[in-house]
């Protein structure tokens, strides 16, 4: 769009409103139009007066002394340029054909109106002894005054649809990225109700067996960490130390569970702790390696979670031991929760982004990458 500021255009974007001509108190998108169709009026006039004064220089006309009267020709011009705007502005809910068929009258009108002016002006500054009215030279300004008169129609008439289409974008835009914000609100929300049940039932199980004080505890926990997780932005990146404090709390939860036969490693370089990434992107991860890794186990099953800088890239994997009598960690039920984390980073990053899994009879290693990007000061 020429000569607008993105600034008025951005805080333009409202719906149409239809009614009287552009006026400086109306809508911001208004104001928008108003501003750039002035100073396209204005650019449109200048380059006309410009183009006449070297014209009929050429053709002998003394461009100095012919400078007023253009001057005064061309501010007519001008004022009937904005009645034409104001007109066609009225228009702007109509069809292109009637919008096209309007912009050739009001330029018919305006250039008889602009050739009588243009003839008065003539005979004022020039004041002939004797004169006649030469019809062929007022028709040939007719027609050139017509031209000019459409062509500026034309000109608004593209400006006001260019409005439109951005207007059109930026709705696409916003409900893009609403769709996006539910998408990842959705994705972010799936927290497995397995693991409340099973915690809550186990506090139970505590309890009845008068561990109350390690019930208490894990109840506790229970309740900060789901406070901590619904009061997450979706949409908000966290550093890798936070997700990886948070994770520990919900490993330390599944511990009070399973004390006899889980225990848990986090080997992060230095660096990476920094590092900013999609919040509960993780939460997926280590749920499956619990249900998968330590809940079937009879025996002591470890997981860890390592996470590293590789180039411009920040890598992190999530691991548990197998053991016989383990579960698939790809069956229907854990696919869910690894086509979450799948979902959020191609959500999110695209593809910068990726999410591999592993799986042998030793471990099950879930892995993501996304774009390398440091927090801005350490908090």
């Amino acid at each position: 769009m020429t000569g607008v500021d993105d600034r008025d255009v951005q805080a333009s974007m409202r719906p149409r409103v239809g009614g009287a001509a552009p006026v400086p108190g109306a809508t911001p998108r208004r104001r928008a139009i108003t501003l750039t169709t002035v100073k396209l009026a204005a650019l449109f006039w200048l380059c006309v007066f410009v183009s006449d004064s070297i014209l009929w220089g050429i053709a002998g006309v003394d461009p100095v002394k012919s400078a007023l009267g253009k001057l005064m020709l061309n501010s007519f011009g001008a004022a009937l340029t904005l009645v034409i705007t104001a007109l066609l502005f009225l228009l702007q809910s109509r069809t292109i054909y009637v919008k096209g068929v309007v912009a050739f009258i009001f330029s018919l009108l305006a250039a008889a109106a602009y050739s009588v002016f243009d003839l008065a002006i003539f005979l004022w500054m020039t004041r002939p002894p004797v004169w006649l009215f030469d019809n062929v030279q007022f028709g040939h300004t007719m027609i050139s005054s017509t031209a000019m008169f459409f062509g500026w129609s034309c000109l608004y008439i593209a400006t006001i649809y260019s409005f439109e289409v951005r207007d059109h974008e930026r709705s696409l835009a916003q409900a893009r990225e609403e769709a996006l914000t539910a998408q990842m609100q959705a994705l972010r929300y799936q927290i497995n109700p397995h693991f409340l049940f099973n915690t809550l039932n186990s506090a139970v199980g505590l309890v009845e067996e008068g561990a109350t004080v390690r019930a208490q505890r894990m109840m506790m926990s229970l309740s900060t960490f789901l406070r901590q997780t619904l009061e997450l932005d979706p949409l908000m990146d966290v550093t890798l130390a936070a997700e990886l404090a948070l994770q520990e709390d919900y490993l330390e939860i599944e511990r009070e569970r399973f004390a006899d036969r889980m225990r848990f490693t986090i080997d992060v370089e230095e660096t990476a702790l920094l590092a900013m990434v999609p919040n509960l992107i993780l939460q997926p991860l280590v749920e499956n390696a619990v249900k998968h890794g330590v809940e079937p186990s009879l025996h002591e099953v470890e997981i860890r979670i390592i996470a590293w800088r590789d180039g411009d890239e920040l890598r992190i994997a999530v691991e548990n031991d197998r053991t016989p009598g383990g579960s698939h960690p790809t069956r229907a039920g854990s696919r869910i929760g690894l086509r979450n984390v799948a979902d959020r980073l191609a959500a999110r990053f695209g593809s910068a982004s990726g999410f591999d899994t592993v799986l042998t009879p030793e471990l099950f290693r879930a892995e993501i990458r996304l774009p390398w990007t440091k927090c801005c000061q350490v908090s």
